[in-house]
């Protein structure tokens, strides 16, 4: 995507964020060992090899859903966005939470040096973080979902209809958390961290 130079310091870092979400899930993805290490090829991003998927479905699928979000984000309407696995019963088994935050009264020009240094080291993070997950069932499948602070109008914004509503099942008791990695660097905040169901959890 190609940077305006009018471009607000909120649309600027949504870009760069929308970017590194890509990367991001795409390294969870790869991390969790979901396709063959031959689906994917490796390349250079924040001077950092990171991995690309080289099927043109799965990469037009990660693409597509997060600069889908790019609207969203510049208008601080998205709070989260998550990579989940879940079991044949459709029940979440792990989730990769991106927690996000603009500051949409930020009027100073990003720094985009140092906003792309905060998020090269989650990129580092995620790649030693194997040991943090779980083995993932049989027949498992995953998704990229959103989550809104509030719903934009399906008849205002033609970017709202790549998105549906999820009917995914939610867990009883509040999950476990691992914190992965957080940074706060105006006009821009974001936490990354995995969420698993309690031990306490009803089994299905």
């Amino acid at each position: 995507m190609d940077r305006k130079d009018n471009q607000s310091p909120q649309g600027e870092a949504a870009r760069i964020l929308v970017e590194f979400l890509e990367v991001a899930i795409t390294s969870i993805v790869f991390l969790k060992g979901v396709y063959p290490s031959g689906a994917f090829e490796r390349r250079r991003y924040m001077n950092l090899v990171v991995q690309r998927a080289r099927h043109p479905q799965l990469r037009d699928y990660i693409h597509s859903a997060v600069f889908g979000l790019l609207p969203f984000i510049q208008k601080g309407m998205v709070e989260r966005a998550a990579v989940i696995f879940f079991n044949t019963d459709g029940i979440p088994v792990e989730r990769f939470v991106f927690k996000l935050a603009v500051n949409l009264s930020y009027g100073s020009k990003v720094e985009e040096a140092d906003l792309e240094f905060s998020l090269r080291s989650f990129l580092i993070k995620l790649s030693v973080s194997e040991s943090l997950t779980k083995v993932l069932p049989r027949d498992y499948r995953w998704e990229i979902t959103a989550y809104f602070r509030s719903l934009p109008e399906a008849s205002a914004n033609k970017d709202v209809e790549q998105w549906i509503p999820t009917d995914t099942r939610q867990w009883e008791q509040p999950p476990l958390l691992t914190p992965i990695k957080s940074m706060s660097s105006e006009p821009l905040c974001v936490q990354l961290y995995i969420e698993h169901p309690s031990l306490s959890e009803p089994k299905p």
